[in-house]
């Protein structure tokens, strides 16, 4: 019999135990991790001759959180809930040394510990909250009476970790350490507490009610929270943790949990969690995949578009040549580019001298041939199919071999683009969404003949850029925007049906999204595909683009805006409207929030399993992280096709079939994987 040794040893340093955790690469408290941890503090605390404990970790982090190979399963002793407990109930003093991150059940550990030291760089949070869930070891309960109200709130109810700094200030923890000091350093401090009596235990600081620090935190993340369940039960047992001692508060922390982990938010979350992970596995591509060097990069065009995808590289450190046709344009895309850092450094978010070092990897140039030298092109010009094959046509003749061709394309055939070069294997999609120095999601079009490895090298780039990849097949519209095409037709239609702008907005709104589609147009602008003849009418749109009610820009589109781009009803589009059901002999009704929901959100589920059926996406779950990082889906409704599934696949068809959409096999036998 084979046992396998622990990921927990100990360390005797006279009448001080030092237990180390060695568990790469994050620490995760798993089984094993938890076991050797019980059976460390047992014996240090067993050990007449030990006077203080210190618990530490080896490698990058501390503690970072849960061991994510054991969601789903059963857990096996101790839960950590019981190992905390016991953590504090010591009659040693033990110190957590925190280097790295402590999070989720990491600063739960820390917390039930003593004392705690933490190195200068080290950062503390409790983001369950993300995963639809919330501290469950005592953590919303030991951490208000530890850093007070305010910190803990914005720690649990929003998620984000803070600096050492920060919980030093806030009494997080008791000392910052030196950064390559912190073992020594640590066995230091337990040498100096190790007789001080009463040990500080958290669960039994008292902790005042503070309803005006509770209420102005609601207040001001109200809009951020909208939707949301989970930051409210967050900010219910912060506010227990105030009003009932420790043990009536846990067991408030616990039915809590149990309530969120049951629910179908939560589910939705730790869905996304696994399915951002999983869109980075090319299927037929091994892992292993050596790949192509990407250390300087071409962009071709310095409008919003290429000026903000330069911003990616610059900022990750990488030097960017950007070719643009004239000098007036390039000037402008530079302007832009300095002037989007500045506004980040303006927020704190960026030094002055970070923004000149990024501006000093640009080279902004008018000269074509420039594009000889770079190993990545990417072709950020408008939706012209000829526009675009010329310019490949161009950079096939000049870049140098390996280098990796790219279009920014948001609806084009790279096949096609690809044809017009010696070597489509180098040609891919990269298709960054507006604005591209924001959204996370990127497009990876796979063509029919793009390498393997072109293809692992610009999945590997994505996550340099912090950008979410997902792989698409070539079809019009990928995968994010064909989906979006059947949404669009269908509000088009209801509008025409007796829908107005405003209900069709405000279903959509109320599902989740953080606008609707015609909020969207307005947005994005509704001249956006437009023909440019103002004599050619052939729709609601094009009338209101002659009009030059072209959306915010224009203070008019499908709403009409003030000089704060605050939307109000239009009595002009009333009146189209009205012309257009006149012109097109369409009858009125009264159209339900039900019917927009099945005929603009039903549909895009279909377009999805259609789009599965013909491998233009690699698994559903690719689908949702699409609509979560690219068009702002409710994230605790999962995605597209997870929310479909929760639905249930024949309430879905039933709606489809009401209004006579043909319905994709795969969904209909409710077979969508």
């Amino acid at each position: 019999m084979t046992t396998t040794a622990s990921p927990i040893r100990t360390e005797r340093h006279d009448d001080i135990l030092v237990i180390v955790s060695d568990n790469p690469p994050v620490n995760a408290l798993g089984a094993a991790v938890r076991q050797g941890l019980e059976a460390a503090v047992k014996q240090g605390v067993a050990d007449a001759s030990i006077a203080a404990m210190v618990i530490r970790c080896d490698g990058r982090t501390f503690f970072a959180g849960a061991d994510i190979t054991e969601f789903g399963k059963p857990m096996q002793a101790p839960l950590l809930p019981m190992l905390v407990d016991m953590i504090e109930a010591s009659d040693k003093p033990i110190v957590a040394a925190i280097h790295g991150t402590a999070l989720g059940g990491g600063c739960e550990v820390a917390l039930a510990c003593h004392y705690r030291v933490a190195a200068p760089s080290a950062k503390l949070g409790t983001p369950e909250v993300k995963l639809g869930l919330l501290p469950g070891a005592g953590g919303t309960q030991r951490l208000p009476r530890v850093a007070g109200i305010p910190l803990a709130l914005e720690m649990t109810a929003k998620g984000d970790p803070v600096s050492a700094r920060t919980a030093l200030d806030a009494g997080l923890i008791d000392r910052i350490v030196g950064e390559d000091s912190l073992a020594e350093d640590a066995l230091a401090f337990s040498r100096e507490i190790r007789a001080k009596r009463p040990i500080p235990r958290a669960s039994q600081r008292a902790l005042a009610p503070d309803p005006d620090a509770v209420a102005a935190f609601t207040k001001a993340n109200a809009r951020r929270f909208r939707g949301f369940e989970a930051p409210a039960a967050n900010i219910a047992c912060i506010v227990k943790a105030s009003e009932t001692g420790y043990p009536e508060g846990v067991e408030f922390e616990r039915s809590e949990f149990m309530r969120l982990m049951t629910g179908n938010q939560s589910a939705a979350q730790r869905h996304l969690f696994f399915a951002e992970r999983q869109a980075a596995r090319i299927d037929d591509v091994p892992a292993e995949t050596a790949l192509r060097p990407v250390d300087h990069v071409g962009i071709i065009g310095a409008g919003t578009m290429g000026g903000g995808i330069a911003m990616n590289f610059l900022s990750a450190g990488l030097p960017v040549t950007i070719v643009e046709t004239s000098a007036e344009a390039l000037d402008r895309g530079v302007a832009v580019i300095r002037r989007n850092y500045e506004a980040t450094a303006a927020k704190g978010r960026m030094t002055p001298e970070q923004v000149e070092r990024a501006m000093a990897l640009l080279t902004p140039t008018l000269e074509f041939d420039a594009l000889g030298t770079p190993d990545l092109v990417i072709e950020a010009v408008y939706e012209n199919m000829e526009v675009k094959q010329d310019i490949f046509t161009r950079l096939d003749a000049i870049a140098k071999p390996g280098a990796i061709l790219a279009s920014n394309t948001s609806y084009l055939d790279i096949d096609a683009i690809a044809a017009c070069t010696a070597r489509p294997q180098d040609v891919v999609g990269m298709h960054f969404f507006s604005p591209a120095n924001v959204m996370k999601l990127l497009e990876v079009v796979r063509g029919a003949k793009t390498a393997g490895d072109v293809l692992a090298t610009v999945m590997a780039l994505a996550k340099k850029i912090r950008k979410v990849a997902v792989v698409a097949g070539v079809t019009y519209g990928f995968i994010g925007n064909r989906m979006l095409i059947p949404r669009q037709t269908e509000a088009n239609a209801l509008l025409l049906e007796g829908a107005s702008p405003e209900q069709i907005d405000r279903v959509h709104v109320e599902f989740g999204m953080p606008m609707g589609p015609f909020q969207m147009a307005d947005l994005a602008g509704v001249d956006i595909g437009w023909h440019r003849d103002p004599t050619r009418i052939e729709s609601v749109r094009d009338q209101l683009a002659a009009e030059g009610r072209w959306g915010q820009k224009k203070q008019a589109g499908f709403y009409d805006y003030d000089e704060k781009r605050t939307p109000r009803s239009s009595p002009r589009v009333a009146e189209i409207l009205d012309e257009w059901r006149l012109k097109t002999q369409t009858p009125q009704r009264q159209i339900s929030d039900e019917e927009i929901v099945e005929r603009t959100l039903y549909t895009m589920v279909n377009e999805g399993a259609l789009i599965l059926e013909e491998g233009k996406a690699q698994r559903a779950s690719d689908i949702d992280v699409v609509w979560i990082y690219g068009y702002g889906w409710p994230v605790y409704r999962g995605g597209p096709m997870f929310w479909a599934k929760a639905e249930g696949y024949d309430k879905i068809v039933a709606g489809l079939d009401k209004h006579g959409f043909p319905v994709a096999n795969s969904l209909r036998q409710g077979n969508i994987k």
